[in-house]
């Protein structure tokens, strides 16, 4: 059995399960094999009906450090708050059940985190799809520090981009994942996650509110972890209707949180551009839904353009600084060209799935 190390800083890593049998084992793999030990693998089972409880009856065999939570179906955001409950690391580091990371990950970490006296620490990823790895580095390829003087910057682009960083809007959730990174336990505080059938993505107002406690922080651009990208299983991808509400929800919270920090405006129009740039991640929602025929998205897309939080954030966006493909799209939003949007949006989505 693996014993902890006392000596050592204690890492919480946070492992909600829900029905990942299949990809299970090499999580838990990739956990118990690193090379720094003086871990606490919290795990929620959250209501799996699969082979997974059995799957961690066997680990919690083999390895001490493994605490097994299970619970009723409850979803990502409340899994990933009962083991923050539950937690008792200096650091705490999130990863999902399907994913996994490399085995000197926490390692690499700690040791960052601590020689730059940093509040949270990140790098870059691998998007593993069925047949190919898609490696994803989040700045250049060196170390980034940010200190006080300069951690307002990361917190704002926590928010959205802005001027010289929508030159590659595809990334603008780029750096508000939850996993890949490790957290001191203090600047997360109580803070928690709300669920994602309130605001449609758990991990954006989390981690602005959280970067907000920020006072250093540390990119490092060694690839540290796997992102699983396989294409859903269903024959019939369905088109998220709430979703259009839900991000709405999510908008009119990150703008309540700014109003409490009485951010500046340069946030509020960081904020705006987030809006704006989701209107691609709509529209692609849209598109790849096979039950509703040309009309119906077309009335669809329509009515989404017309909500004034859309209208004000396209009359703010600045598209100059937009890719040509980008700023064409959001010409036409912008102009409400319904049909050359939805044709654009179905070229964008081929791509993608290439």
């Amino acid at each position: 059995m693996t014993k902890i190390d006392s000596n050592k800083s204690l890492i919480s890593i946070i492992v909600p399960v829900y029905n990942t049998e299949k990809y299970l084992e090499q999580c838990l793999d990739s956990v118990c094999n690193q090379t720094y030990q003086y871990l606490e693998i919290i795990v929620i089972n959250d209501g799996s009906t699969d082979r997974s409880d059995k799957i961690l009856e066997k680990y919690t065999r083999k390895d001490t450090r493994i605490k097994v939570i299970t619970q009723k179906n409850r979803g990502l955001s409340a899994a990933r708050n009962v083991g923050l409950e539950y937690s008792s690391g200096e650091y705490i580091m999130f990863l999902d059940s399907d994913d996994w990371i490399d085995n000197t990950t926490c390692d690499i970490a700690i040791e960052m985190i601590g020689s730059t006296r940093s509040d949270v620490v990140f790098w870059s990823y691998v998007r593993e799809y069925a047949n190919r790895s898609k490696p994803v580095y989040l700045f250049d390829q060196k170390i980034h520090i940010w200190d006080e003087k300069e951690i307002y910057k990361l917190y704002q682009q926590t928010i959205g981009l802005q001027r010289e960083q929508l030159h590659e809007p595809q990334k603008i959730d780029s750096i508000i994942t939850a996993w890949g990174k490790l957290y001191r336990k203090e600047i997360i505080g109580d803070i928690r996650f709300v669920n994602t059938e309130e605001i449609g993505t758990e991990d954006a107002l989390f981690n602005i509110q959280v970067f907000s406690n920020v006072k250093k922080a540390v990119y490092i651009p060694d690839i540290l972890s796997h992102y699983r990208k396989t294409n859903s299983e269903s024959l019939t991808r369905k088109y998220k209707c709430q979703l259009v509400y839900q991000w709405k929800e999510l908008y009119q919270r990150i703008k309540q949180h700014l109003d409490n920090e009485k951010a500046p405006l340069d946030c509020y129009q960081a904020l705006n551009n987030r809006i704006a740039l989701g209107l691609i991640g709509l529209g692609l929602n849209l598109i790849e839904d096979s039950r509703l025929n040309i009309n119906q998205k077309r009335r669809e897309l329509k009515k989404i353009l017309y909500m004034s939080h859309y209208q004000k954030a396209l009359s703010f966006l600045p598209l100059n600084y937009l890719p040509f493909y980008w700023k064409l799209f959001f010409i036409c939003a912008k102009q409400r060209w319904i049909i050359l949007l939805l044709i654009l949006l179905m070229i964008m989505n081929r791509m993608r799935n290439c």
